[in-house]
Formats: C-alpha cells, sequence, structure tokens
C-alpha cells in the first residue's frame, strides 16, 4: 500500500521523512505480534510503553535507544531451557521489537515489575525549536537605524 503525500508537500517543508515513515508503518502490520505492548499517552510530553514479559528477568531483556529508534531485546531465559514442558502457553521464546520515535525524544526510564516492561518516553522540545518572533527588517526602517546610530556616534564625540 502506498500514500500519495503530494497535497502535503504543496504547503509543508522537510516532510519527506515523514512519508518514508508512513511507508513503513503501513508494512510494519505484517510484523510479528509478540510481545504484546500498550503504548499510553501519560501527559502532554509523555508516554509509556507496556510489554507483557511473562517469564523475563531483567538480565534477559535489553532495552536501547539508536538514534530515532526504540529497540527491545528478549532472550529465552537459561532457567526454561533446562525444563520438561507437559504444557507451555505462557511464550517465552526470543523478540526484537523496534518502534519509530519523534525526534527530540527521550527514554527517562525502563522498569520491569510483575511481568510488565514499562518504558518513560518523553518528548523534549529544544529551546531552537520553541516559536520565537522574527523581527522583520526593510529598507527604509535599516537606513533609519543606520542614521540613528550615526547621530548618537556624532553626539558621544562631541560631548567628549
Amino acid at each position: 500500500m502506498s500514500y500519495d503525500f503530494t497535497p502535503l508537500f504543496r504547503s509543508a517543508i522537510g516532510f519527506d521523512r515523514l512519508a518514508r515513515m508512513a511507508g513503513n508503518a503501513a508494512n510494519a502490520q505484517a510484523m510479528p505480534s509478540y510481545p504484546p505492548y500498550n503504548i499510553e499517552k501519560t501527559a502532554e510530553t509523555d508516554y509509556a510503553l507496556t510489554m507483557a514479559l511473562a517469564g523475563f528477568g531483567p538480565e534477559d531483556v535489553e532495552v536501547l535507544q539508536e538514534g530515532n529508534t526504540l529497540v527491545i531485546r528478549g532472550r529465552v531465559p537459561e532457567s526454561n531451557r533446562e525444563r520438561e514442558w507437559l504444557h507451555r502457553g505462557i511464550a517465552t521464546r526470543a523478540f526484537e521489537r523496534r518502534f519509530v520515535l519523534a525526534d527530540h525524544t527521550e527514554i527517562d526510564e525502563a522498569e520491569l515489575r510483575n511481568g510488565l516492561l514499562t518504558i518513560v518516553v518523553r518528548q523534549v522540545v529544544p529551546e531552537a525549536a520553541r516559536p520565537r518572533r522574527i523581527p522583520i527588517v526593510t529598507t527604509a526602517s535599516s537606513q533609519a537605524v543606520s542614521h540613528e546610530a550615526q547621530h548618537c556616534h556624532i553626539e558621544s564625540h562631541q560631548a567628549a
């Protein structure tokens, strides 16, 4: 499936990455659903990713932020390999899940408690990305400012 982003590109600059991400998201639907997870918005700029990891310990899970990608890997716990299962309904297989993060996103913490891995994600808007007023300069006002500066410079020399 592909999307036509031409209307967006007519009035937006620098959103080619968005088109690429949307295409990747459409292809990601074929990805495996293990392990199950929730994504929750907890505040204006805060999110929580909660992943069900029954049978995994902290030593079996790795959480990495690689640029704008959050990678979560799990390996099969050693204790599970040595058992003889009569019925195995709780999956503890190796996995790797990847999540695309927005720009200026940080991972605050990761906690594994009661079989749930919770990762706190915060979007931090840098000062340079915050709205700021841009002064408008015209040729006439530039000359006026320049003339005023020269007048002040002459008066300061005369006073000295």
